[in-house]
C-alpha cells in the first residue's frame, strides 16, 4: 500500500512540474494522428481505386500497360511501407534524404516530416483496406450501373465508394487509434509529442515508472475516447433502424409489401362505392356474355 501512495505522490509531483509539457504533447499527438490519418486515407483511396480499375484483353495495349504499371508501383509502395517499421521510415526520410543529396533535399520542419512519414505509412495500410472494401461490393451493382450508361468514374463515386466507405470505416478508426500510439516513434526526429514529454520529464526527474504510468493512462484515455467517437460515427452512417416501408410505389406493392389502402378512398375495396362499382362491372360482364351466347333481346334491338 505504501508503494501505491508513493506512486501517487510521484505522479502528483510530475504533473505539478511537467503538466503543461504533458498537455502540449497530448495536443501535438492528436493533431499529428488526425492530420496524418486523413491524408493517409486520401492516399489509400487513390491507390485503392487505381488498383481496381478493370481492363480486359480487348482493351488497347497502352491502357493495359499503363494499368499494369500503376498496379506494380502501388504494390511496391504498399509492401515497402507496410513491411518496415515506421521509426526506420522516419530515419530514412528525415536523415537519409540530406545524406544522399548533400543537404539539397531535406525537411526544414519537423512537423512536416512527421506528417509525411505517418501519412505515407497509413496510406500503405489503407490502400489494401480500400481495395478490399471495393471488391467486397456485389459485382451486380457495377453491372447495373454500366447497364444504365454510367461511366467507371460515375460508378465508383456514386455507387461503389459510398458503400465501400461504410465497410472500411472500422479500419479507418483502427488506423487512427494506431497512429495515436505509433506517433510516439517520432521522437527519433525530435517531434514534441506525448512520448517526447515523457522522455524529457524522466531525464529531468529520474521518475521513470511514475512518468510511464502517466503516459499509459494518457494514451489509454485518448484511444478510448477515439473508439467511442468512431462507434458513434458508424451508428450515424448506418441510419435509423426504425423505418417504414414505402406503400405508394406500385413496384413496392408488387414486391410483397402491399397493405390495404386507407378507408373511404377511391381504392378502398371494402367501401360501398367500390363494391357497387364492382357489382355494376360484374353485371355488365354477365350481360355481355349472355348477348354473345343467345343474342340481344328483342326489346334492345
Amino acid at each position: 500500500m505504501d508503494k501505491f501512495i508513493q506512486l501517487f505522490n510521484d505522479i502528483v509531483k510530475l504533473l505539478g512540474k511537467y503538466g503543461d509539457s504533458y498537455v502540449s504533447g497530448i495536443l501535438n499527438t492528436l493533431i499529428l494522428a488526425l492530420v496524418a490519418t486523413a491524408l493517409g486515407c486520401l492516399i489509400g483511396f487513390i491507390c485503392g481505386v487505381l488498383n481496381t480499375i478493370p481492363y480486359t484483353k480487348a482493351d488497347p495495349l497502352p491502357k493495359r500497360f499503363f494499368l499494369k504499371l500503376i498496379r506494380g508501383l502501388v504494390r511496391i509502395y504498399v509492401e515497402v511501407f507496410r513491411g518496415t517499421p515506421m521509426v526506420l521510415q522516419a530515419v530514412f526520410l528525415y536523415y537519409g534524404l540530406p545524406y544522399f543529396t548533400d543537404n539539397l533535399v531535406k525537411f526544414d520542419s519537423i512537423w512536416l516530416a512527421a506528417i509525411v512519414v505517418v501519412s505515407i505509412n497509413t496510406g500503405a495500410y489503407m490502400a489494401e483496406s480500400v481495395r478490399g472494401g471495393i471488391i467486397s461490393i456485389d459485382p451486380g451493382q457495377t453491372e447495373g450501373a454500366k447497364a444504365i450508361g454510367m461511366t467507371h468514374v460515375q460508378t465508383m463515386t456514386s455507387v461503389i465508394l459510398p458503400q465501400a466507405l461504410r465497410n472500411i470505416m472500422p479500419q479507418i478508426g483502427n488506423n487512427f487509434i494506431i497512429n495515436v500510439k505509433d506517433t510516439s516513434v517520432m521522437f527519433i526526429i525530435g517531434f514534441p509529442d506525448f512520448f517526447a514529454a515523457h522522455r524529457a520529464a524522466v531525464g529531468a526527474s529520474y521518475l521513470y515508472f511514475p512518468s510511464a504510468t502517466v503516459e499509459m493512462v494518457g494514451y489509454l484515455t485518448m484511444t478510448l475516447i477515439a473508439s467511442f467517437l468512431l462507434r458513434w460515427v458508424e451508428k450515424k452512417l448506418d441510419g435509423n433502424s426504425s423505418y417504414e416501408l414505402v406503400q405508394v410505389d406500385s413496384l413496392t406493392m408488387t414486391a410483397g409489401t402491399y397493405s390495404h389502402p386507407d378507408r373511404n378512398t377511391p381504392f378502398d375495396e371494402k367501401s360501398r362505392e367500390f363494391k357497387a362499382a364492382n357489382e355494376l362491372k360484374r353485371e355488365r360482364r354477365e350481360r355481355k356474355l349472355q348477348e354473345l351466347k343467345y343474342g340481344r333481346p328483342k326489346g334492345d334491338r
